[in-house]
């Protein structure tokens, strides 16, 4: 099989840049079929397109997940379509993120890529030169490539137009104008495509070749992604939501079922419990401290916290169930998370991808439990200042000031996040030092290194979300930085674990020793004692565990921690039809414009987050209802 990212990257065939009316095949089209599927080549080119039609995870203009819940922002000068839809600034008219009609190469149409693997499959068995099971394995990924893509514009639209096969060109117009369908209507088609590619067992179970096959389907992504899709359906947004009781279709009925069933929780365990069992064959599993190889000793603190950015960084490391290799974590996302390091004139790190402090009081403290729940944290004086010590020297730099918010937190939190006076081992041009204690550390008071370079770079809150980068990028010198690319993960077995526990625990009448297994697994990877134990020993609600209500918080926020920067909350809380909740109020950080360390450590509100029941949904664009008036536009917008 030929080099399929290459194609991704650098061979874009004409038919790529098909018109945004996403119902029409174009006539142009037509002339280069026979040659698109002339051989093996043109048939494999053809597949890295409808690959390329995948949305892009890692760019923030791209994916709405990475802005779209301020769970990271930029500052207010830099003003872009991501931060934009954060801010609420979206509108049918001028869509931000629009997958639905597409704005250009990044955003482009989901569903001329849906017409895309439509014509793959109308079309694959006119080569000639491909063996059966190559062509079988090709027919597979193009239907969970489809299945995916009209998961995604149900996940981010709501109710969608299924494009089951495309519509020749020589019907009418009016055929075109096809309705948006009921949202169970369209997750069972999802679902049949799904169990289709499974049952074919066409997909392999790994790729064969890790350096031309990156970013494949194989089975257990294939089971992951049904375990995903099962999930959203089970969810509160999706399942029973009387809060669109008259969101009505062309027939008068209701979009979404008004009736809640509990059934859809047990097909999504089963869907959980059947993708682990795949992945465990596969040899896929949490990414562990004996995964982690360096030749340089250091302290286990400074292990644990590189072992777990190596989870989600580190090239097809065990963890890895499927990862989107459109578009690469390079510079471009690398860059904006990264501090600059000792010297104020280099531009490569910009910084400014920056952590509000809600996220930051998400993780636990250093007893596994939240930090308002603990009684032996100090969450009164959470944002005093103290000193760092020899205790947590791997950590805070000593004989330096921060925030007494950043001591006695758990491993996660060093792990996920860079801060002022937090230690930041390894990216750096220097040799790592024999004692890790000495690695560096951000200094980000105003006119300090890390600081605010320019009007547009600079870190608005405090806090980087060090996660996201790889622990091999390094400074070639001080003014320049040599990037090691990876791959987005768009599942990590940790989040597939996580599902299984809260489909576990949304199934039963309370939570038992099943559903803490899954998420004790978690806790123990990140040096955290079991659910039930840290509770009872160190939680003001001792107790909490032991019920479903307080088990389900437990579970929404270990994701909130596990999954943090990795754009699962954006879903997440709209698919729990939590957002309306935790997405209204004050997004703040520290006051970074300020030099004096006591001023510096002020809570600041740098935006005010608002959200109402539209915005569980974007907006169809108007452009789009104006091409089809079959269209209805989404409540609220």
């Amino acid at each position: 099989m030929k080099k399929i990212i290459r194609y991704f990257l650098f061979i874009l065939p004409l038919w790529l840049f098909s018109s945004c009316d996403y119902l029409n095949v174009i006539p142009d089209n037509v002339a280069t079929l026979d040659n698109a599927f002339s051989d093996r080549y043109t048939a494999e080119k053809y597949l890295a397109t409808c690959y390329w039609g995948m949305p892009k995870s890692a760019g923030w203009n791209e994916n709405p997940g990475m802005f779209g819940a301020m769970e990271m922002i930029y500052n207010k000068e830099d003003v872009r379509n991501g931060m934009e839809f954060a801010r609420g600034n979206d509108s049918p008219t001028e869509a931000l993120i629009n997958y639905w009609g597409g704005t250009g190469t990044y955003v482009r149409s989901l569903y001329a890529g849906i017409r895309n693997c439509n014509t793959f499959l109308e079309n694959i068995e006119k080569v000639k030169d491909l063996e059966t099971y190559e062509r079988n394995r090709m027919v597979a990924e193009v239907k969970l490539i489809k299945a995916y893509l009209h998961f995604y514009l149900l996940a981010y639209y709501g109710p969608v137009c299924t494009l089951k096969e495309n519509i020749p060109i020589n019907e009418s117009t009016q055929s075109v104008r096809t309705y948006r369908e009921d949202v169970d209507d369209t997750f069972t088609y999802i679902v049949q495509l799904i169990d289709e590619v499974i049952d074919s067992k066409a997909l392999p179970m790994q790729v064969e070749n890790r350096t031309t096959e990156l970013g494949r389907f194989t089975q257990p992504a294939a089971y992951a992604i049904k375990a995903r899709v099962l999930m959203f359906w089970a969810s509160p947004l999706f399942n029973g939501n009387t809060d669109y009781n008259n969101f009505l279709d062309h027939d008068g009925k209701p979009f979404f079922n008004q009736k809640y069933d509990p059934q859809r929780w047990t097909n999504a365990a089963d869907a959980c419990d059947s993708a682990i069992v795949v992945c465990n064959k596969c040899g896929i599993r949490l990414y562990q401290m004996d995964d982690y190889v360096t030749a340089k000793s250091m302290s286990d603190s400074t292990r644990i916290v590189n072992m777990l950015r190596s989870s989600i960084s580190e090239r097809w490391n065990p963890e890895i169930i499927w990862c989107n290799s459109s578009y690469l974590v390079s510079g471009g996302l690398q860059g904006p998370c990264i501090p600059r390091l000792e010297h104020a004139n280099s531009e490569t790190s910009s910084g400014k991808m920056s952590v509000p402090l809600n996220v930051v009081e998400k993780f636990y403290s250093r007893n596994g439990v939240p930090i308002d729940e603990d009684p032996d944290y100090d969450y009164a004086d959470r944002y005093s200042l103290r000193t760092g010590d020899k205790e947590h020297r791997y950590y805070i730099q000593e004989r330096e000031q921060t925030a007494a918010l950043n001591f006695d937190r758990e491993p996660r939190f060093y792990s996920s996040l860079g801060f002022d006076r937090g230690k930041w081992y390894g990216n750096s041009y220097k040799n790592e030092p024999d004692n890790d204690a000495d690695c560096m550390y951000p200094k980000d008071r105003f006119g300090e290194y890390s600081s605010i370079f320019n009007p547009g770079n600079y870190n608005v809150t405090g806090y980087w979300p060090k996660k996201l980068v790889s622990v091999n990028t390094t400074y070639r010198d001080a003014n320049s930085l040599t990037y090691e690319s990876y791959p987005f993960p768009e599942m990590r077995y940790a989040d597939l674990l996580l599902y299984y526990a809260e489909a576990l625990n949304e199934e039963k009448e309370a939570p038992d020793a099943e559903v803490y297994k899954y998420i004790d697994m978690i806790r123990k990877r990140a040096g955290l004692k079991g659910v039930v134990e840290s509770w009872r020993e160190h939680s003001i609600y001792p107790q909490k565990p032991s019920t479903k209500a307080g088990m389900r918080e437990i579970i929404h926020r270990e994701r909130g921690i596990e999954l943090a920067c990795e754009c699962s909350y954006y879903w997440d809380c709209r698919r729990w039809k939590t957002a309306i909740k935790e997405l209204n109020g004050p997004v703040k950080g520290w006051d970074v414009s300020r030099s004096d360390v006591n001023d510096y450590y002020t809570v600041t509100t740098i935006y005010n987050q608002t959200f109402s029941m539209k915005n569980y949904f974007a907006p169809v664009p108007d452009a789009d209802i104006i091409k089809n008036p079959n269209l209805v536009q989404n409540p609220g917008w």
